[in-house]
């Protein structure tokens, strides 16, 4: 337990960075947008242009959020400020350890914020899609292929709130999965997923080896971000090859019976994107573009990496097939990203979802 002096001076802390927060929001002057922003909402000519309306609900929910979000960290603190208070005056140690597990929580809404100031680029605000592959090893790498969606679904629904949709999936001949595609709809949900992509390593004990021997399985991860119409990415219907196919796996007599699953190839460039998570063709189809423009638009920001490296002489980190963590569950336990040299011990923490301090460990490295 901490001294009562040790409290204080994590309260200071706090307070700083909450004040850093409120500068870097800018909380005033979204405020004054938001009124702004309300006053167009109002006006009924703004219907008429749907791109524009568009645009400024957008601009508005995020605002919303931001000002919400920040009024509920600041609220907390002072709560926790009260309590502490009531705790010294009464003398109650058993009260002063819950307002310490009380700013332990506290401290993670902090540290969450202070992260998604590190979201810059354009589509960070938007939902996205994850995409799961099996490596070689058939059985094995099939099974961690499957434990790693599990855990992304944990991440996504119960750390961040996230609403979670399989868009396809595609199953192992005796177990797990050869691939999978997910969408994570929520705020920010590209920005906190995209340092996930690359290729995870699995270090166990087989359960499926009736030896008991130590295997090593693979499985990539890619994350692509749902683009909207408010990003301009084009893709053209000439150069699209669309065909529709019955959905396989479970969904009912419907699914399986009628075209509804949809696969659309880009020409140009090769790419392949597929989804036949909904009864309808034409949502499947717009679900698809959706994966289909974050390709592209993922395409466009490596052309941009590329030329800021050969203008500034720097080599730019731009690949996704790099190994980028290791599970190691046997001769020991130990989780280690190797992009940044962090480590976990908890491995089953971390397959429950509880991946956020690797990926504020790497988004603080970059920047």
């Amino acid at each position: 337990m901490k001294t009562y002096l040790e409290i204080l001076e994590y309260f200071q802390n706090l307070d700083k960075s909450i004040s850093v927060i409120r500068r870097c929001l800018d909380i005033e002057k979204l405020k004054s947008r938001l009124e702004e922003l309300e006053s167009q909402v109002a006006d009924g000519n703004l219907w008429q242009a749907h791109q524009k309306a568009q645009e400024v609900l957008k601009e508005r929910s995020k605002i919303k959020n931001d000002l919400e979000s920040f009024s509920k960290l600041e609220n907390d603190y002072n709560n926790a400020i009260s309590l502490m208070k009531f705790a010294i005056d009464e003398n109650d140690k058993d009260f002063f350890s819950e307002v310490e597990n009380e700013l332990v929580a506290l401290e993670k809404l902090i540290k969450r914020k202070e992260t998604e100031f590190l979201f810059t680029d354009e589509a960070d605000n938007n939902d996205c899609f994850l995409e799961i592959h099996s490596g070689a090893g058939g059985t094995e790498s099939n099974d961690w292929a499957e434990m790693l969606m599990r855990m992304y679904i944990r991440w996504a629904e119960i750390y961040h709130n996230f609403k979670v949709e399989v868009v396809e999936k595609l199953e192992g001949d005796s177990t797990g999965i050869k691939s999978a595609t997910i969408k994570i709809v929520g705020d920010k949900a590209y920005g906190w997923a995209k340092s996930e992509s690359g290729i995870h390593r699995l270090v166990r004990i087989s359960p499926f080896d009736v030896n008991s021997k130590r295997h090593t399985s693979f499985a990539s991860i890619g994350i692509t971000p749902a683009i909207e119409n408010l990003i301009d990415i084009a893709a053209d219907e000439e150069d699209l090859k669309i065909d529709t196919y019955r959905a396989s796996g479970a969904g009912g007599q419907h699914v399986n019976k009628t075209e509804s699953a949809v696969r659309i190839t880009h020409i140009p460039t090769g790419i392949i994107v597929q989804c036949q998570n909904s009864r309808s063709q034409h949502q499947n189809k717009n679900e698809a573009l959706k994966l289909l423009k974050g390709r592209l638009y993922q395409i466009e920001l490596k052309k941009k990496e590329q030329k800021m490296s050969e203008e500034y002489g720097k080599k730019c980190d731009i690949g996704w097939g790099n190994q980028i963590r290791s599970y190691v569950m046997h001769p020991y336990q130990m989780v280690k990203d190797l992009r940044t040299g962090y480590e976990v011990g908890n491995i089953n923490s971390i397959l429950d979802g509880n991946i956020d301090c690797f990926i504020i460990s790497v988004l603080t490295n970059k920047n």
